[in-house]
């Protein structure tokens, strides 16, 4: 009878070591799971495939913006860009950031310097939702960053803060306006 109580709870030791060592398990296969989904949760990560692209999706899905888009991800811009709008956002292509000094990129997406990435990267937007030829009655417009850029006209040409409109695309939530040019804000 003692071998048997002694086995009985040598078994019920097993059983409850193995039993906790499965919720160990799966505790943090719950906590990783839930890491996952907050690096990556919010507007800009919602499936949609019934409506018209937001001006971020446009973005993402042009090979002329990745530059662009690896800005936007690493000041962490993307839920902004996805927001009900209307939005103008004034698009540089990957030519125009290429343009910049060299390392300026590089050195601009390290993250000690995601502020002044952000800086940047607002003052390519504008509320509204104005075509190339709307923006031909414009001398200036607000940005994001609350700074102004200076809209000119060139012939039939529009160029807004020194960087020509080269095209433009209707999205759900604004436009995306391309331009040859990355605006850089007044230094104060």
């Amino acid at each position: 009878m003692k071998t048997f109580n002694q086995l009985f709870i040598i078994g019920l030791c097993l059983l409850v070591f193995t039993t906790c060592k499965t919720e160990s398990k799966e505790s943090i296969t719950k906590k990783s799971d839930t890491k996952v989904e907050k690096e990556k949760s919010g507007q800009a990560f919602i499936k949609d495939d019934g409506s018209t692209p937001n001006v971020l999706q446009i973005a993402i899905g042009s090979k002329d913006h990745t530059t662009l888009v690896a800005a936007v991800q690493a000041a962490q811009l993307e839920n902004a860009l996805v927001n009900a709008g209307p939005l103008m956002v004034f698009a540089p292509t990957n030519e125009a950031f290429a343009a910049l000094p060299e390392g300026t990129v590089e050195n601009l997406l390290k993250p000690e310097n995601k502020e002044a990435l952000a800086n940047i990267l607002k003052y390519h937007v504008t509320p509204g939702k104005y075509s190339k030829d709307f923006l031909k009655r414009f001398k200036k417009l607000g940005q994001a960053n609350n700074g102004y850029v200076k809209v000119e006209m060139k012939g039939d040409d529009v160029y807004v803060g020194g960087a020509k409109i080269i095209a433009s695309v209707p999205a759900g939530n604004g436009i995306v306006h391309v331009i040859d040019k990355v605006l850089l804000p007044p230094k104060e």
